[in-house]
């Protein structure tokens, strides 16, 4: 195998597929990227058995060939190569010599025989969508995801692919992230799919602003592709909860605040116990809302923030840092809190296809 390939391509590359290469991996072969040559360029491709990430980047290929090579070694040697033309060939027994400018690496690899295949391929109906609206889909909800592995299916985003539309939804028990799309969906190509954090985490670092992200969903796998990246992630098997029946529907008071002035109050007095554990109270009154967080053997802490609001006056208690998260990742200007008492869940929702159900706090 041997290929001409510029400094800065294949460094990109090498970022794109590296991040998912564990460091105490019981697999040799799983440190490694596995390097294609064809006649159209050259594919980087990682995996650590659950999510795959291919990358195709543009190279002058002279012989055509593949191999695998340590990643992490080979993306710091790259970094530290000058912004240059990288000449690169690979003899039978996997030893890969680097030549850019003045400076000469040589590596020694593993045979792509024992590399796992990729999966994906043909088969299944593919969706099609923004790959910067799927982006900010996954913001808005990828944060209410469980991270309880005895609550596997609830671990990572539901896709539901149904009535005209994808539904992505998240939740650990405690709150639940909902969105939704319109999309073209024909009735025979209605399905869900639970897609791992793991996967999720990696669309959110390779997905861009635009362009068009295909989605296929196949055999117990679901492939993403945008642009030159190919992302391959098994999926989490179970059947997820009804998160319809968590929803409320119907609400006895409806506070339009605004969320940056909020999400603000919130963090400031999350600052007296920054864990979450100790419950915030948030009291409506006449035109006022009051944020009040009380740690024993700590302090309190207490925001004021002025609102519209002439309803009856109306305490509950959330975990603050569940209440921040659906502000920090929501763009509106404003949000709107949906309440019934102390009891009963409340429902943030925005002037978008978004909610956010979250249980309240018991305080005594």
């Amino acid at each position: 195998m041997k290929f001409n390939i510029n400094q800065t391509t294949l460094l990109q590359g090498l970022q794109a597929v590296q991040n998912i290469v564990g460091l105490h991996t019981t697999l040799p072969i799983l440190a490694n990227v596995r390097i294609a040559c064809d006649k159209n360029g050259v594919s980087l491709t990682t995996t650590d058995l659950s999510v795959t990430i291919q990358c195709r980047v543009e190279a002058e290929v002279m012989k055509t060939g593949g191999t695998t090579l340590p990643a992490r070694r080979l993306f710091n040697i790259v970094r530290e190569l000058p912004n240059a033309m990288i000449h690169v060939e690979v003899d039978d027994k996997d030893v890969a010599t680097l030549e850019c400018d003045s400076s000469f690496f040589k590596i020694i690899g593993l045979s792509e025989d024992e590399f796992p295949p990729i999966g994906g391929g043909d088969g299944g109906y593919t969706y099609r969508i923004d790959q910067g609206l799927f982006r900010d889909m996954l913001r808005k909800t990828a944060y209410a995801a469980s991270t309880d592995e005895t609550r596997y299916v609830l671990t990572g985003v539901l896709l539901s692919f149904k009535g005209g539309k994808l539904t992505m939804v998240a939740t650990d028990g405690r709150r639940l992230a909902l969105v939704e799309q319109e999309i073209e969906v024909p009735k025979e190509a209605e399905t869900e799919v639970i897609i791992p954090s793991r996967a999720v985490d990696e669309l959110l670092r390779i997905l861009g602003s635009e362009g068009e992200l295909s989605i296929q969903v196949k055999d117990k796998q679901v492939a993403f592709q945008c642009d030159h990246i190919l992302l391959v992630s098994k999926v989490i098997e179970g059947t997820y909860p009804n998160y319809r029946q968590v929803i409320p529907t119907q609400c006895e008071e409806r506070i339009t605040v605004d969320r940056e002035a909020l999400l603000i109050a919130i963090r400031r007095v999350s600052l007296i116990a920054p864990d979450g554990i100790v419950p915030m109270r948030l009291l409506f009154n006449k035109n006022k809302l009051v944020l009040t967080l009380s740690a024993p053997d700590i302090g309190e802490a207490r925001e004021t923030l002025p609102i519209k609001y002439t309803g009856k006056e109306l305490t509950v208690a959330f975990n603050p840092l569940y209440m921040m998260d659906p502000l920090k990742n929501l763009t509106t200007d404003e949000v709107a809190i949906e309440l019934t008492d102390d009891l009963s869940p409340g429902v943030i929702k925005c002037d978008l296809p978004f909610l956010y159900v979250l249980m309240p706090m018991r305080v005594s």
